[in-house]
């Protein structure tokens, strides 16, 4: 059966206190909140830097049972190395404490910058060096070098999948190419709401469904209106059942994705600069599943 997450890309925003946080409330209470309120949010600090294992330690412990955390991936990797040489940074990322999330760890995102265009090669030695469990994740780990300074705990308790959802905003990822290697690997591509910015493309590539919502016709700032929620709703309940919506949404194969009879959704709003991603995300959540967090 298919699990719909519907949460927020982070959760520290000034301009949220006392709109979307209750007043008074002290700012190391806002992850415990905000995960009271949805089940899963994006962790957008690992993609600036390697983050301290204390601090995965403290989300994993701040959030309640069933939670669920996509992470981005570390810029150093996707737009300073760009997919070059990056064997020992993807260690040192892996090494930080991001497995300590243990069954909380979701998706991991990488996203790439607009500048950076589709080169089959690259993108197929990256994902083939992308660990697809727990147990490949930890043996990679065990590679990082002495440019971490704080390595996390690397002591599997279990093996678990991991998910790899890819974020493009170059149009030369509009290739059937693209999606043929992203199926080949199991990768889910990013379906990208970005204000008419960069691609929107929606062929489904693995299976699971990563969407993010950056704003409707303002990026980072528009709400969505209730029309446009109500289309995201159509679709959403399309992917859940394993099927492709009819007649929208741009796709650049032909060919059918994989038969799966569900798709587990994660759908994170991040039109977070006039605190409209809360609510926004809330309204949809309602309209999927009656209001249930």
């Amino acid at each position: 059966m298919a699990k719909l997450r519907i949460g927020i890309s982070g959760w520290r925003y000034s301009p949220w206190r006392r709109k979307f946080y209750p007043t008074g409330l002290p700012q190391r209470l806002e992850l415990h909140y905000a995960s009271r309120q949805f089940d899963s949010i994006e962790i957008n600090g690992s993609f600036y830097s390697l983050q301290h294992p204390h601090s995965w330690r403290s989300w994993y412990r701040d959030t309640p049972h069933g939670f669920v955390f996509a992470v981005k991936a570390p810029r150093f990797i996707t737009h300073i190395r760009r997919l070059r040489d990056v064997e020992r940074p993807l260690a040192n990322f892996l090494a930080s404490g991001v497995l300590e999330l243990r069954e909380k760890l979701g998706p991991i995102l990488w996203q790439f910058p607009p500048s950076l265009a589709y080169d089959h090669g690259l993108f197929d030695a990256f994902l083939s060096s992308l660990p697809k469990d727990s147990d490949a994740a930890f043996s990679l780990a065990r590679c990082h070098d002495n440019h971490l300074k704080h390595v996390g705990n690397l002591s599997p308790d279990r093996n678990r999948r991991l998910r790899h959802a890819i974020e493009i905003r170059h149009e030369s990822f509009a290739d059937p190419a693209f999606i043929t290697l992203l199926r080949k690997h199991g990768a889910g591509l990013v379906i990208s709401d970005a204000a008419a910015k960069w691609p929107k493309l929606q062929d489904i590539t693995g299976g699971f469904v990563y969407m993010r919502l950056h704003g409707d016709t303002q990026l980072y700032a528009s709400g969505y209106t209730d029309a446009a929620l109500d289309d995201w709703a159509r679709r959403i309940r399309s992917w859940m059942n394993g099927k492709q919506p009819h007649g929208d949404g741009q796709r650049v194969s032909h060919r059918k994705p994989p038969a799966r009879k569900s798709r587990d959704i994660y759908c994170y709003f991040d039109n977070d600069a006039k605190v409209k991603a809360p609510f926004d995300a809330m309204k949809l959540r309602d309209r999927l599943n009656g209001g249930a967090a």
